[in-house]
């Protein structure tokens, strides 16, 4: 049981249930306290694809006739391996749950043409190939036009010993490209990107393993989207493909739902989500529920000395001006965020409309917070530029996010998307005690997942944090570490090369034609906003 002084600190940071912005789901509403959050969780951060998919293949295989599986998923590759193992497919380890008696059930998007650059071939074959063992995996175009369900989420329930229940959520997908780890040398089973990623582009990612009482939270999400009775599909072609190949087009009904999970740690956890308005709504959400940008806007709000963010966009300036409006109103405050350092396609027209959104972006971020913020990038080893996919949020050592969902309109209102925040009742021992000055204290959970990251980057082993407590001196141990590395590079890479692998993302200056062409078409293609022209007008979420 929290104490009224910890209930306070969680109010302070997570959205309430009228906060979250629609009434329509019982999300909030299943709990008996009525809070939009649940605690005594036990939540990991599973920093790279081999580290999620080692721990996945693990759980999957230990689940017998009776339990339950349910997932969803962006993108599903049904050959991608797991581990090392030749028999760990995602595809077979799947289908074998299901030969076992295991229920698996699973919402896949129904994909954009694979000429096209997306992934219609390779869902479809995913979900053939587990159906035939007796699963149910359904391809789900229940979204708004032109957009897509952008969320990873796979639920394992146990018919017995339910602390064994656990949910991974996050921004690794089931498929190539993701399997790599803390070296980066990539993925052996990759997809094809920007020649300047090599022949196998490394990957850095993210995804959390949660335990506890958020697992029934995170079913409930599954369930909603399962019990749309919506239509799966409205495309006409679409449709004539799947009478043709016989493809299934109706969920079944889930049997009730199991109690919870057992409490099992310390940390609190609320779930956020994207859903766009949509034709027809969703019944869950008619008008559409956006608490995943509620969220970070309360957060960032309370932010006082340090915002971390790792993303794979980081564009929108509707969405930078939330950050700017923090770093004004906190002169302390400092923002550093980890990005790719390419896109990950090269073609004109994704590069340059995507390289505008950025500019755009980081722009906003310049003229709030000046030489507070901070935009790098990183690289292996080799000097081979690493793809950051993942999506992760510390602020102050407290409040700590991990999902689905990329820094731009189309996360925040138009695809479907899921994350997990998290704030730990465990403070961290270690000075500073309370960086933010506000009595929240440092949490463990979050200082460990920052520390963790920052270790990576700059090359150092577990536990050497030197410098990187205090956020003015981590700040600065962040800057010199990249500005070692870009001078090194700029030397023409002579002499013993520094340790670490960040380095300063560079600033581009579009031409007038180009923003001309560009800008348009980002907005409308490749970031949309499904907000309504009144809280478009508003500025509101």
């Amino acid at each position: 049981m929290l104490t009224g002084e910890a209930t306070e600190v969680l109010e302070s940071w997570f959205l309430t249930s009228s906060e979250r912005g629609n009434d329509f789901s019982a999300l909030d509403r299943r709990r008996p306290d009525g809070l939009a959050w649940s605690t005594g969780n036990k939540v990991e951060t599973l920093v790279h694809g081999g580290t999620y998919f080692r721990r996945l293949v693990e759980a999957i295989r230990g689940l017998e006739e009776g339990d339950r599986l349910f997932f969803t998923d962006w993108r599903g590759d049904p050959d991608q391996r797991l581990t090392d193992d030749p028999d760990s497919e995602i595809g077979a380890v799947l289908a074998a749950a299901a030969r076992r008696g295991v229920m698996v059930k699973g919402l896949l998007w129904r994909s954009h043409m694979d000429r096209l650059g997306f992934s219609a071939k390779e869902n479809r074959h995913l979900g053939v190939l587990v159906n035939a063992a007796g699963g149910e995996v359904l391809l789900d175009q229940r979204v708004r036009l032109g957009g897509s369900h952008h969320q990873k989420l796979i639920v394992i329930r146990h018919v017995e010993r339910s602390e064994r229940d656990v949910a991974f959520v996050g921004g690794i997908d089931l498929c190539h490209s993701r399997r790599d780890d803390a070296d980066h040398h990539g993925d052996t089973q990759h997809q094809t990107m920007a020649q300047v990623y090599g022949a196998r582009p490394p990957w850095h990612d993210a995804q959390l393993a949660v335990q506890g009482p958020a697992v029934g939270d995170l079913e409930f999400c599954f369930r909603e989207r399962w019990d749309d009775r919506g239509r799966l599909s409205r495309d006409p072609a679409g449709i004539l493909h799947d009478l043709l190949r016989h493809t299934h087009r109706k969920a079944s009904i889930l049997p009730d739902m199991a109690a919870d999970p057992p409490v099992c740690g310390t940390h609190a956890v609320q779930v956020l989500r994207t859903y766009a308005r949509r034709r027809g709504g969703y019944p869950f959400a008619p008008h559409g529920e956006r608490s995943v940008a509620r969220g970070f806007r309360k957060a960032i709000g309370r932010a006082r000395r340090l915002i971390y963010i790792e993303d794979q966009f980081l564009w929108s300036t509707e969405v930078a001006k939330i950050f700017a409006a923090a770093l004004v109103a906190s002169p302390s405050l400092h923002l550093i965020a980890v990005v790719p350092r390419f896109f990950d396609q090269a073609s004109t027209l994704t590069l340059r409309p995507n390289q505008l959104g950025r500019e755009q972006a980081v722009g906003v971020l310049l003229d709030a917070g000046g030489d507070r913020v901070a935009i790098y990038d990183i690289e292996n080893v080799a000097g081979v530029p690493v793809y950051v996919h993942a999506k992760v949020s510390v602020i102050d050592d407290v409040w700590a996010s991990v999902g689905s969902d990329n820094f731009n309109r189309r996360s925040w209102s138009h695809d479907s998307e899921i994350s997990c925040a998290v704030i730990d009742d465990e403070r961290d021992g270690r000075e500073p005690l309370d960086p933010a000055g506000l009595g929240d204290s440092a949490r463990k959970f979050a200082r460990d997942l920052r520390l963790q990251l920052w270790r990576e980057h700059l090359g150092r082993a577990d536990g050497d944090d030197r410098g990187l407590l205090d956020p003015a001196e981590a700040v600065a141990t962040f800057r010199d570490a990249a500005q070692a590395l870009e001078r090194w590079h700029l030397d023409g890479a002579r002499g013993e090369r520094p340790p670490g692998r960040l380095r300063p993302h560079p600033r581009i200056q579009p031409s007038r034609t180009t923003r001309l062409w560009a800008e348009p078409f980002y907005r409308t293609v490749y970031d949309p906003d499904a907000r309504s022209p009144e809280m478009r007008r508003l500025g509101e979420w």
